[in-house]
């Protein structure tokens, strides 16, 4: 099971971070979080990574209907996206909500269509940055 849709950009860490949300932005998410994974094992583990940052991506029309559906479906929201380096490339992933609604939807058509919806325009703004970049 793939549970992500993956894109490597031109782009430095922080211009990469830019042009996700921009992208996001255009489908509809706004970034509710952001989790810069470098600094947080710096901090408490003393550890040096790559650059690596998480954002939680939401929908707020998907994530309503997703919520009125199944209201267990908020332990997998918001969707994950991660910008990270590695090998001297950025590479940018948004998790496919289709994959993870799965375990939650069962037979319910209707989160099922939201999940769809949702991973639709996270690969459409991940494939947008691929071709701008």
């Amino acid at each position: 099971m793939q549970i992500a849709h993956t894109v490597e950009v031109d782009l430095d860490h922080q211009q990469a971070i830019d042009a996700v949300t921009a992208a996001l932005a255009d489908q509809g998410f706004g970034v509710l979080t952001t989790i810069d994974i470098k600094a947080t094992l710096a901090a408490k583990l003393g550890q040096q990574v790559d650059d690596y940052t998480i954002l939680g991506a939401c929908n707020p029309r998907l994530a309503h209907a997703a919520l009125s559906a199944s209201p267990e479906v908020g332990l997998l929201l918001p969707c994950n996206v991660t910008v990270r380096r590695a090998d001297d490339r950025t590479i940018v992933q948004a998790v496919d909500p289709g994959a993870l609604l799965g375990m939650a939807a069962g037979d319910d058509a209707e989160l099922g269509d939201t999940a769809a919806d949702a991973g639709k325009r996270l690969r459409a703004a991940l494939d947008t940055l691929s071709r701008s970049s």
